[in-house]
Parts: structure tokens; sequence; C-alpha cells
């Protein structure tokens, strides 16, 4: 049995469990926040910020990470072009790890959130309990892909202090945050509880 059908919401804010037969147009008795059945617009809204990841993370991978500027010129390096380096020169734990976290993690929380928003449009019955242990990982993982972008600040920090050389951001450093900040957001206006609903209505049947 679902909380909704025991006439049971859970306020988003304090998370008090409040018996609300008319949620629509309550609020919660703590914190005052308007209380509803499921997220409003959960799964427009996570299309949309899915969506603008997507599109994100093409120039993420594709346009300089960072620009390294001395003497004798200029050079532009890109994510992979980083993985590259770092492998070739011996560093191939730290190499894997970047690739890992900075190309891997962010597509596949892509598909994954893609999986879910697919399956609960479809009204999928398909392995629920996966489903929404899917959901807690890519909501856990988030704030574990900046990796790059503390790289280049570490890295534009400690070779500023020297005259010969400087390391500026470039544009997709800007592009690879949208895209954490971007996936992040979708994981939080995803409500995995309307993986149950298909559920959850053939046995209200």
């Amino acid at each position: 049995m679902r909380a909704m059908d025991a006439g049971l919401v859970a306020c988003e804010g304090c998370g008090l469990l409040c018996r609300a037969p008319h949620a629509a147009s309550m609020h919660c008795p703590r914190c005052g926040q308007p209380l509803h059945w499921r997220k409003p617009n959960s799964l427009s809204r996570t299309w949309a910020l899915i969506l603008s990841a997507y599109i994100l993370y093409i120039p993420a991978n594709v346009l300089p990470m960072m620009t390294t500027r001395t003497l004798l010129g200029s050079q532009d390096d890109t994510i992979m072009s980083g993985v590259i380096f770092l492998w070739k020169d011996g560093s191939w734990p730290l190499a894997a790890l970047v690739f890992f976290a900075s190309i891997t993690v962010p597509l596949l929380k892509l598909l994954a959130l893609t999986l879910l928003v697919v399956s609960v449009q479809l009204k999928s019955h398909w392995q629920p309990v996966q489903r929404t242990r899917l959901y807690r990982l890519v909501e856990f993982v988030g704030r574990w892909s900046m990796l790059d972008i503390y790289v280049v600040t570490i890295l534009v920090a400690l070779v500023q202090l020297q005259a010969l050389a400087a390391i500026t951001p470039g544009p997709a450093a800007v592009a690879f945050g949208a895209v954490v900040v971007l996936t992040m957001a979708a994981a939080l206006t995803f409500d995995p509880r309307s993986i149950w609903d298909p559920i959850g209505d053939e046995r209200g049947r």
C-alpha cells in the first residue's frame, strides 16, 4: 500500500508525514510548505533538465577545458587530451579516475535518468526496487562529478603564482559545470515515488 492510498502525504520541506485527504489545498502543519501527492510537473521538468544536459555534454567534451600559456606559446586541453597526457606520462590511475569521473559518470547519470523517466512515462512494472536503487545511486554520485572543475581550479591557483606560465579555464569548464548542476537538478525534480504508481494503481482496481 502506498501512503497515498492511506491518505498520507510527506512534506518535501521537513519530511513530516501528514494525514491529508485534500493535500492539494493543504500546507504542512510544521513548516507551512504546500503538500503534494507527487512533485508538480515532475516529468516535464526532469525532461527539460536532461535534454539541456545532453546538449551541453558535447561542448563540455569537445571544447578546451583549460588553456596553458607559457613563453613558448599556448596550448588548449580538452578533458580527453588531459586523460591521454596523463596515461602517456605514466599516471594511469589518475588518468582512469579523470576519465571515469569526468566522461563516464556524467553520461551514465544522463542515461540512468533517461531510463527512469521513460519507464515512468510508459507506466512500466519492470524492476521497481532496482529502479529505485538506481535513482538513489544517481542522487548520491551527483556531487562527485565535479572532479575536473576542482583540478582546473587547483591548477589555476598554483600556476598563477609562477611568472613563466599561466592557466585559464576554458569554455568547456562552464559547460561541464552546467552538465553536473543540470543532472543534479534533474535528480531532484524527478519523483521516485512515481516508479511505484503503476503497480499501486493496478492493485487498487
